[in-house]
């Protein structure tokens, strides 16, 4: 689709900038004017600049400032894109630095809309408590299929099953892709992976089961390129036929046939990285939810974030697929829009 390659090849590009509202306004005006860009949600917004909640986005005003997972920031940027249209007063910067950084920055106070790929853990709630941020709301934004990927000269892995990719990513484990299956070439593996800020890191050694410290499971092998900029694990694994790597599914799909998908066995059969098997959740143990944080106290006090966080519930069904993720179900969305319902207008 036209409006989606082009937008996904916008936040390619941009992944290592922090983007501002006021840049992307500037966008939308002039310049390459087919325009696709002009997505229908913005469209329709643009005529009627009010929100379902009330809110008047033309009337807003001020500054805020989204950080944290690398795997969520496609859909902020977007969302901060089509943002943009109907709130031209509005100033945000939309960055990464991985979930736990987010978190850090969040629980400081110094960013007001925090993004991730798990859920907060009990240390950084308590993080945040001990700075007087105490009504964090969590709010799922869509659905990603984690993705394991190899090179496309790579014809022997296409299917692992969890035991397979545990014996491949835990400490002390597979040198060789012999040593993973016997009947594999006797090659030496090149690893790639998240960053240990990354919340795809976290996902990944839980649902592989590569704990660590206090667990019975082994931990995380870190002899590899690890990197919390999942553009830097695609371009390895590009250039190397004997690499494996996992990141976000947005990611494998902006790489196209670059990069090639592992199916992963669950214990139920073979299933490949898809929207279908992550909405079912057929794809596992890998799919998983993505969120974005914020307070109640940031959504009453601050109405360019409460104008933001509005906008993106309303739009993220589109524009989550728009990217490359999986579209929350309606129930599971209209869940999301009664957490922040008590704090916006009447």
């Amino acid at each position: 689709m036209q409006i989606r390659a082009m937008r996904r090849g916008k936040w390619a590009l941009a992944l290592l900038a922090t983007v501002s509202l006021a840049s992307f306004a500037a966008t939308a005006c002039g310049g390459d004017d087919d325009d696709a860009s002009e997505t229908p949600a913005a469209s329709a917004a643009a005529g009627s600049p009010t929100a379902k909640s009330g809110i008047d986005y033309a009337k807003l005003s001020g500054e805020l400032r989204v950080d944290g997972s690398s795997t969520v920031f496609p859909i902020s940027q977007a969302v901060a894109e089509d943002f943009s249209k109907v709130a031209k007063n509005v100033r945000a910067n939309v960055a990464l630095s991985g979930t736990g950084g987010g978190f850090e920055k969040f629980c400081r106070k110094e960013i007001q809309v925090s993004d991730a790929s798990r859920p907060i853990n009990q240390k950084e709630k308590d993080a945040c408590a001990a700075a007087g941020v105490t009504d964090v709301i969590e709010l799922q934004v869509a659905i990603d299929a984690l993705t394991v990927v190899v090179n496309p000269a790579n014809t022997w892995a296409k299917c692992m099953t969890t035991a397979q990719l545990q014996q491949a990513f835990k400490k002390d484990g597979a040198t060789k892709w012999s040593d993973i299956n016997p009947g594999w070439p006797a090659e030496n593996i090149k690893f790639y992976f998240p960053g240990a800020d990354s919340g795809t890191f976290d996902y990944f050694k839980e649902a592989i089961k590569l704990r660590g410290e206090a667990s019975k499971e082994p931990p995380h092998r870190s002899d590899g390129t690890a990197s919390e900029d999942d553009n830097v694990l695609v371009k390895g694994i590009e250039g190397d036929k004997n690499a494996i790597g996992y990141f976000g599914f947005a990611y494998y799909e902006e790489a196209g046939k670059k990069l090639k998908a592992v199916e992963v066995d669950g214990g139920a059969g073979c299933v490949a990285p898809s929207f279908d098997a992550a909405l079912k959740g057929t794809y596992k143990p890998l799919s998983r939810p993505l969120f974005i944080y914020t307070t109640g106290t940031f959504l009453k006090e601050k109405r360019e974030v409460a104008g933001f966080v509005s906008f993106y519930l309303e739009n993220t069904v589109k524009l989550a697929k728009e990217v490359g993720y999986v579209s929350l179900p309606a129930d599971v969305l209209k869940q999301q829009q009664e957490k922040i319902k008590p704090f916006l207008p009447q």
